[in-house]
């Protein structure tokens, strides 16, 4: 005998609480449900994986199907219907539809199209009152009705590295102050000042700051509006790791490598402004091999980085200008770097220009 099984399809830019009921919904009538996703670049600029992976994560047990050439044309004329529907039909490869769900106009051509029962679901809003368009003008009002896996996603997590006494905290509670969102404190200072020995912590305690500040992240990361910013990370912590020990945990290692992809936005504070020397610093001189060691690992890494320079208001100022102008999952040097003059030190080559545009 062959069981039922269901077709939804959108564009999930963003998934949310109303697109998981239809899904839901087909889920607890269906033996197998398919979920076609659509690309739609001039809707969302969220890539189509990342959409296709919330899916895939939440739902394990269904078939998602890429689209990533189909129709962005909306409309009832019967030319958008038969591209629809023929895109739609091209796809399945001839699998068996019995039931097509969705809350949307198109429900009743799809269906007849595929044969099968047109499955409409709370058409008129009543049980998720809520839309994408709705989401996407004002993402963070409307948080409540995002799973936090797709929330997370659209939260650009901006990152501030530098030695010792370069403003990075202060840079990153006052630009969660000025944008109302949150800030990721440097979790290694908190941890440092309960478990220190002698100013020493042992080689899996440096594991535990890196662990336990990727963890708040997280935790951060579904609370923020808009941006997240972050005052050090895991490569801060390997660092300090090499200083103490000379070496680093393979748990350190790792964690330090995830931070590669890890952020949106880097900024370099440099340490050309007043060193203050508090108990838990261990001098300017220190300082300076710090600053010229997380450089270089950002460039060895090739992660890109903003360099900040000057004093505090400058720096908050040449971040907000990065900000006005950057877009998550967008291209960050097509946007960036044709409003910036670009300068790369004497002695350096060319290819080291995109690793580093200095802000002033």
């Amino acid at each position: 005998m062959v069981g039922k099984c269901g077709l939804t399809l959108g564009k999930y830019a963003p998934l949310h609480k109303g697109h998981q009921f239809v899904i839901e919904t087909a889920i607890s009538e269906m033996d197998e449900v398919v979920v076609m996703i659509y690309d739609s670049p001039e809707v969302t600029n969220i890539p189509l994986a990342v959409r296709a992976n919330w899916l895939r994560v939440l739902y394990p047990n269904i078939e998602v199907i890429e689209a990533w050439d189909g129709p962005s044309e909306i409309g009832l004329t019967p030319e958008i219907k038969k591209m629809h529907e023929d895109y739609i039909l091209k796809h399945l490869q001839s699998r068996k539809i019995t039931h097509f769900y969705c809350s949307e106009f198109y429900g009743t051509h799809v269906s007849q199209a595929l044969g099968a029962v047109n499955r409409l679901v709370d058409c008129e809003r009543n049980n998720i009152p809520i839309s994408a368009t709705q989401i996407r003008k004002d993402t963070y009002a409307h948080r409540s009705y995002l799973h936090p896996l797709v929330y997370r996603d659209l939260i650009t997590n901006v990152l501030f590295l530098g030695a010792p006494s370069t403003g990075k905290t202060t840079i990153a509670s006052q630009l969660a102050q000025d944008y109302n969102t949150k800030w990721m404190p440097e979790y290694g200072r908190e941890y440092w000042e309960r478990h220190q020995v002698n100013r020493r912590l042992s080689l899996m305690q440096l594991v535990e700051i890196a662990q336990g500040h990727l963890e708040r992240e997280e935790i951060l990361l579904r609370q923020a509006n808009q941006y997240l910013f972050t005052d050090t990370n895991a490569l801060t912590t390997y660092h300090f790791s090499l200083y103490y020990h000379n070496t680093a945990a393979p748990e350190l290692v790792q964690l330090a490598d995830q931070s590669a992809s890890r952020y949106d936005l880097v900024f370099l504070c440099s340490d050309d402004m007043s060193y203050d020397d508090t108990y838990d610093r261990s001098g300017e001189a220190n300082r300076r091999i710090f600053q010229r060691q997380i450089e270089s690992e950002l460039i060895i890494r090739k992660i890109p980085f903003f360099r900040l320079q000057g004093n505090l208001d400058v720096r908050i100022q040449s971040v907000k200008k990065v900000l006005s102008q950057y877009r998550k999952y967008s291209n960050l040097l097509s946007l960036i770097l044709p409003s910036f003059f670009v300068f790369y030190p004497a002695g350096n080559p060319p290819d080291y220009v995109p690793f580093v545009v200095h802000l002033l």
